[in-house]
């Protein structure tokens, strides 16, 4: 690993992706089994390195080291969980129809299954340094998909970058990977050079609207366009009934705070809007537990700058009042929870100026009259990541219209929970329509990331040693194949 970490030269990134080309199709060959190898040894080294890892991200990123601790262990569990997936062969998707047709018709042999994409452009995050950055789950789903990946470090935190990829660069070498599978380049010229270039086929993308936004229309402008994979955020909004605010609603204000408060308001499934029937009685309990949150500082300045003009811009809107302020201009920069609240009907009449995400630990309350006004508003909110209903067991019947219109909305709906912490399973979605994610299809969590990576190839009426190991006979790879209807991971017997 080679490059300054502050801007990359146009030789360093010349370098990178020439390196990420050749790499290309002898990763492509690797088998399965490699490709696991390697996620887990990349993980085992993370672990091994952890305490100076987490020192340096704490220097440059004001986490404290509890929350970096639990985050790291996360990236590396979830480098063993795509290995796992990788090794299953289950996302390779085989399908085998041998030519007898269900009327007896002779039909030809057709073989499907997925092949990687090639090099990747993975453009880091700010929030997550470990879990959504060099090592993060975008790099584990590329490589276990067998693709090399260019990583554009983010600026909030180049010294740890330069650390982890120098360690995962290590550790493939020593897996017996080949050389660039993995480099880094800095700033946004290089990342612009990148996402531009015939060599990178596919790109993923965590952070704001505006940003991922531009990156995904240079992407789809280029000669060749290829598949932008935007993780946006969204307001990621949360609806409560009147008969849970009567069951448990003190239970419900306070862990709606500490959703709103986890990591300072800097998870892209922070709950930004809550609504609660009107007269639901909690501004003070929702007051003091918001006053009880210990001041913090943000990830780094622009956030803050970002963060502050936007709540600002809310807290001043004539239809809004302010239930509990965290005088987010501290002498230090220091940030606390604030509370903000209007009406349903302020709401309808100006959805544009409230419905914007404020990334820091801030939401909006909207109080509503009756529960039949929400779908409708709902659906004026735009994709999300996540939408969240709590409501109690006799109230289903009631509530599940409302099931339905937030399934159009977000990736994920959440039952009496909260959405942030997004679990790493084979069942995870994490997206969802535009402008929570510009690949409503797809996940960047979960067992399902992978697919992000590859793309489908049929094969007719191939000779047997000619097609890809996981379409042949004899299933050398032991993977589940649907073959002619069925599936199983039994050999193909041919008459």
């Amino acid at each position: 690993m080679s490059g300054a970490t502050d801007t990359s030269t146009p030789a360093h990134v010349e370098a990178v992706l020439a390196d990420a080309a050749s790499a290309a199709p002898q990763l492509a060959a690797t088998s399965p089994t490699e490709r696991s190898h390697y996620l887990r040894s990349v993980a085992a080294r993370i672990d091994a390195e952890a305490d100076a890892l987490i020192d340096v991200a704490a220097g440059e990123t004001h986490l404290e080291h509890p929350r970096l601790r639990t985050e790291l262990s996360r990236t590396t569990n979830q480098l063993r969980f795509t290995a796992a997936i990788v090794a299953d062969g289950a996302y390779l998707n085989a399908a085998i129809d041998t030519g007898r047709g269900p009327s007896g018709a002779a039909s030809p042999d057709v073989r499907r299954c997925v092949v990687p994409l090639g090099p990747v452009l993975n453009f880091a995050a700010s929030n997550f340094p470990f879990a959504f950055s060099v090592g993060g789950g975008d790099t584990a789903s590329a490589i276990g998909a067998g693709c090399p990946v260019v990583v554009k470090a983010h600026e909030g935190h180049p010294r740890l970058s330069a650390r982890v990829a120098r360690i995962i660069a290590d550790e493939l070498a020593s897996a017996g990977a080949p050389r660039g599978s993995l480099g880094v380049i800095y700033g946004r010229t290089a990342a612009r050079t990148a996402l531009l270039d015939p060599r990178i086929h596919a790109a993923a993308f965590t952070g704001s609207t505006k940003a991922g936004r531009a990156l995904f229309d240079l992407a789809c402008a280029r000669p060749t366009p290829i598949p932008f994979y935007g993780e946006l955020g969204g307001l990621n909004p949360v609806f409560v009934t009147a008969g849970a605010i009567a069951a448990r609603g003190g239970v419900i204000a306070r862990e709606y705070i500490a959703s709103v408060v986890l990591g300072r308001g800097q998870f892209c499934t922070k709950p930004g809007m809550l609504f609660l029937p009107r007269d639901h009685g909690l501004d003070g309990i929702l007051a003091d537990a918001a006053a009880s949150i210990q001041a913090g500082l943000m990830l780094n300045q622009s956030i803050h700058a970002a963060y502050v003009g936007t709540l600002v811009e809310l807290s001043q809107h004539r239809s809004v009042r302010v239930l509990a302020t965290g005088a987010p201009q501290h002498a230090d920069g220091a940030v606390r929870a604030t509370l903000l609240t209007t009406s349903i009907d302020q709401l309808e009449q100006n959805i544009e100026a409230l419905s914007v995400e404020c990334f820091g630990p801030s939401s909006l309350i909207v109080e509503y009259d009756d529960w039949r006004q929400l779908p409708d508003i709902a659906s004026r909110l735009g994709g999300t990541l996540t939408a969240t209903i709590h409501a109690e067991d006799d109230e289903l019947e009631a509530v599940m219209p409302m099931v339905g219109r937030l399934q159009d909305l977000a990736g994920r709906v959440v039952w009496n929970g909260w959405p942030t912490g997004v679990a790493v399973t084979r069942a995870m979605q994490h997206g969802g329509p535009y402008p929570a994610s510009t690949a409503a299809l797809h996940t960047s969590v979960g067992g399902a990331a992978i697919q992000r990576f590859v793309r489908p190839v049929a094969y007719q009426d191939f000779p047997d040693s000619a097609l890809p190991v996981a379409l042949q006979d004899d299933n050398p790879l032991s993977i589940p194949r649907l073959v002619n209807g069925v599936l199983t991971t039994e050999p193909i017997y041919r008459n």
